[in-house]
């Protein structure tokens, strides 16, 4: 394994080591290098490939998983995210949705895909994520949805109690109730209206440009062939693989 090809600086290893389980001191058992650990996940989602393709210099790939599996149930990527994503900037915020391919042998989880944010769409299997991203282009919270939700299904969850000045999103987010909801929170709706509204209202059309921010967030995280293409066959995996994605992208 050439070791260039590894990810996680010394200079990142010291924002992200006290943060994780299994350190010396911790109850229970100490982990067995959680640095080599990290750097086996996030090969994986950067080539997308199947954890038995796993480089033997990572271990066991079946034990990597496994503790990947305890770790990503436990909410630990989710804290790690939480802990390093810096300071928002909330003068105002945007919102978006993406949707990605699923494998299809990302669909076999028990319960059926459907109870895995998985959906059938005009691409196939699919999954839809709706983000929220501060002024500043930083990823604040995202919900996984099945593909053929609509994006107004993740307004609620992801800004609640998120106190801004403005919320700017295209025209699919163009509700009455949005609008109401920011109106009595004392926020600006920067959102084009629908061209079937009885009355036209107005939005700020420059302000509206920054909207391009969530566009390349989408596009940067997507460089990770495991976010692009969803493998996992849980929501909860996937997720997971979003958190420490976008928590590396956080501390560059």
């Amino acid at each position: 394994m050439n070791e260039d090809r590894f990810v996680i600086s010394d200079e990142l290893w010291k924002k992200i080591a006290p943060l994780l389980p299994g350190k010396v001191g911790d109850p229970g058992a100490t982990g067995h290098d959680n640095r080599r650990f990290m750097e086996a996940i996030l090969w994986r989602v950067r080539t997308g490939a199947p954890w038995r393709d796993l480089p033997k210099e990572f271990g066991k790939w079946n034990t990597v998983f496994k503790r990947f599996r305890r770790w990503a149930e436990a909410g630990i990527f989710e804290s790690l995210f939480n802990a390093l994503n810096g300071e928002p900037d909330l003068e105002y915020v945007l919102i978006d949705g993406t949707i990605v391919q699923v494998h299809q042998k990302a669909s076999g989880a028990k319960g059926g895909p459907q109870h895995q944010a998985i959906g059938r769409s005009r691409g196939g299997l699919t999954t839809k994520i709706v983000a929220l991203v501060d002024a500043l282009g930083n990823m604040l919270r995202f919900l996984l949805l099945p593909g053929q939700a609509h994006d107004m299904k993740g307004v609620t969850p992801l800004i609640h109690e998120v106190s801004f000045g403005a919320l700017l999103a295209d025209k699919a987010f163009d509700a009455d109730w949005l609008l109401h909801e920011l109106d009595a929170r004392g926020a600006t709706a920067v959102i084009p209206p629908k061209a079937n509204r009885k009355v036209q209202r107005d939005y700020d059309p420059h302000m509206y440009e920054w909207r391009h921010l969530i566009e390349n967030y989408f596009a940067k995280i997507k460089e990770f062939r495991g976010i692009a293409t969803r493998y996992d066959k849980t929501d909860t995996s996937y997720a997971a693989n979003w958190y420490l994605t976008a928590t590396l992208i956080a501390i560059r």
